[in-house]
């Protein structure tokens, strides 16, 4: 096959290095190449003016498809991403990228980017947007650099689909999903020095690829896939894969993603919380939710009419025959498609990219929102380009074939096809004005949303509108009954209205219920609400069962314990009073966190331990040293050490007299006691 440009598609096309002739012949392209270098059109500074000038166009038309997002205000979750105040400081910064836990998700460059932001403009929500929508369009651009780079026929076009798709709304006009922007990106970009790293194999450009990719899953591991969807392009070009050529070089990115994806697995377990009843599923059901979920995003990318924020959640049954029927075509389809890779290899490598990149959040690997569906628009943003390079490339060839790629009609039918789209993801957009408009849209569209009736109440019921939170509350509980927070919260308002006997009642339901399995924060709040508005109602016995829940859950919850031992010393029950208040004191005296210290409040439950063990526990003394330390009294902590240390020694507790002993020379510089986090 002898070099040649073609200007339709602005791509270099080579016979694919190490492919057999048969194997050429499973990767054409269908194109014809009737235009030569030889064109003034296709001159380089022309090609040059023609790529600018389509970069320009595509960002006018993202800024403008997502006007209605534009001012957008903060929504689910992303009072969790605009920097918490906590980790607004610059030892918040060290505490995103050393302690797990302190964010949302071990995601330390997203949440760093996050903070920069914070910095720059502070709660002020168009910048954010403006930084998704940008993000975006970079993205696009790669998308169409690497296809391009591949010989993919109609790669323009396939970039600009990506970027006025309206499935794409989620990720975009969300401030939370900068994670899925931001860490496209870097994929992308990685992508595309590694193809140039496989042609020039120049050292540095391997190392900037791996760099990237590094940067990548530090903004969200579901670019783990990336090593596989290099080899799958691989195998496109050349119909079979060298193991020191193609795979042997891919190692460490594969290392590095393995590593990322376990990391990120323990994290939604045990930090966030993707564990319990909800998430109980067999392999043949996880499979059944693949399967679906498979043709549920190509169905959405083809057509994407009634996208919504939360989909309904499917009832998954091994024993009902039908829900057979996705998995076993999806198998069917990969077998045609393997069939016919003599033909043309590209479908197939398009739908191995779809489907392996789609992988993590097939239902095989626990994520927290198959809590509320199985499926999210969001989750499909880089698979999606597998579908959209298929259908851009059969657009090229088909109107190519028919003489009209070059010619206006052609364009015209591209552009009909592009202003559809972006006029469809604008009213997408509307949606994400505000969040009272986000869950009033959800519920439209799926009445079967608990967690929008729940959330919607809460809203109602911080502005006053008592009657109306509580319909929604009622109306949460008649789609999940046992949900134990729209339960608390409909009897918090029915206090708030006068009706104690009612919400008395409300509170009963939820202690036998158990709450959902959810983030610790918020599972350890729930507990400690109910007990609260248990403790109103005067139930101070039943209280004591969700203070420890609350506890239990999230040890650190200093606000549970402390109210669980005051509890307890009004029951008479002082021993395990002092427990849980020397805990509380100790956590406030020593996190490693600065945003969890607090030296008089710790100063006070230490005293209040002290008092009621009457002096005669050596680590409740301990416990008062560190205190009075956090609080600037240094004296006074180390005479209560020195006390604590011959107290334990009395005691015969050697271990405890050395840990306290070995906290003194600290107190007598002026230094705190912080443990290590």
């Amino acid at each position: 096959m002898s070099r040649r440009k073609s200007a339709r598609f602005s791509a270099k096309e080579t016979e694919p290095r190490g492919a057999d002739a048969a194997g050429s012949r499973g990767n054409r392209v269908g194109v014809s190449h009737a235009v030569t270098d030889q064109t003034p059109w296709n001159s380089a500074a022309a090609l040059g003016a023609r790529k600018w000038g389509w970069a320009a166009v595509l960002l006018v038309a993202v800024v403008l498809a997502y006007q209605p997002a534009w001012h957008g205000g903060p929504i689910w979750d992303d009072d969790a991403h605009i920097t918490i105040p906590h980790l607004r400081s610059l030892r918040g910064l060290g505490d995103i990228w050393l302690t797990p836990g302190a964010t949302q998700q071990y995601y330390p460059l997203l949440h760093s980017v996050f903070w920069l932001e914070y910095h720059c403009w502070g709660e002020w929500t168009f910048p954010y947007h403006l930084v998704n929508i940008l993000m975006h369009v970079a993205a696009a651009l790669l998308v169409a650099a690497i296809l391009r780079r591949l010989a993919v026929p109609g790669a323009m076009l396939a970039a600009a689909i990506f970027a006025l798709h309206p499935v794409h709304v989620e990720s975009v006009a969300w401030i939370t999903e900068l994670k899925n922007t931001l860490s496209a990106v870097f994929y992308l970009a990685a992508a595309l020095a590694y193809l140039r790293f496989d042609q020039e194999r120049s050292r540095s450009m391997y190392c900037c690829a791996l760099g990237l990719f590094t940067l990548g899953l530090l903004s969200k591991t579901v670019t783990a896939t990336l090593p596989a969807a290099l080899l799958v392009a691989f195998w496109w070009q050349r119909g079979r894969l060298s193991w020191r050529r193609d795979v042997l070089p891919l190692v460490p990115f594969f290392v590095f993603g393995v590593a990322a994806g376990v990391g990120t697995a323990w994290v939604e377990r045990r930090l966030i919380g993707a564990e319990g009843a909800e998430f109980d599923l067999s392999l043949i059901e996880r499979c059944l939710i693949a399967g679906r979920a498979v043709w549920f995003y190509i169905a959405k990318l083809l057509w994407p009419v009634n996208l919504t924020f939360i989909y309904p959640r499917w009832h998954v049954s091994q024993t009902v025959w039908w829900q057979y029927l996705y998995p076993a075509a999806a198998l069917v389809l990969m077998a045609v498609l393997w069939l016919l890779r003599g033909r043309n290899r590209g479908p197939l490598a398009g739908m191995l990219f779809f489907v392996g990149t789609l992988l993590p959040v097939l239902g095989f690997c626990n994520v927290l929102p198959f809590m509320f569906s199985f499926v999210a628009d969001h989750f499909q943003y880089l698979a999606s380009l597998g579908v959209i390079g298929l259908v851009a490339a059969g657009i090229a060839t088909g109107l190519d074939r028919l003489g009209l790629w070059d010619r206006p009609v052609g364009h015209a039918l591209c552009l009909i096809l592009l202003v559809v789209l972006g006029g469809m993801s604008f009213r997408q957009c509307r949606m994400y004005r505000d969040v009272d408009t986000l869950y009033r849209t959800t519920i439209e569209q799926n009445p079967t949303c608990w967690l929008a009736e729940n959330n919607l109440g809460n809203i109602l019921g911080d502005r006053g509108r008592i009657e109306e939170a509580m319909v929604h509350y009622r109306r949460a509980l008649d789609i999940k009954p046992n949900l134990v927070e729209a339960r608390v919260n409909l009897g918090l308002m029915l206090e708030k209205g006068g009706q104690r006997a009612e919400a008395s009642q409300e509170f009963e339901k939820a202690l036998g219920a158990k709450p959902l399995p959810s983030s610790v924060d918020i599972a350890s709040n729930v507990h400690f609400t109910l007990g609260n508005a248990l403790i109103r109602c005067g139930k101070i016995e039943q209280a004591l069962g969700p203070y420890r829940d609350a506890v239990q859950v999230k040890p650190e919850n200093v606000m549970a314990r402390r109210n669980l031992a005051a509890a307890l010393v009004r029951l008479g029950q002082s021993a395990e009073a002092v427990v849980h208040l020397n805990e509380a004191a100790w956590l406030l005296s020593t996190s490693p966190r600065a945003e969890a210290r607090n030296g008089p409040a710790a100063l006070e439950l230490a005293l209040g331990a002290t008092q009621l063990c009457g002096g005669k526990e050596p680590a409740v003394l301990g416990t008062l040293a560190a205190a009075y330390a956090e609080a600037g009294r240094f004296p006074e902590a180390v005479d209560t050490a020195r006390k604590a240390v011959a107290l334990a020694e009395q005691q015969n507790k050697a271990q405890l007299a050395r840990a306290i002993r070995d906290r003194i020379p600290l107190y007598q510089v002026h230094r705190p006691v912080y443990q290590v986090p």
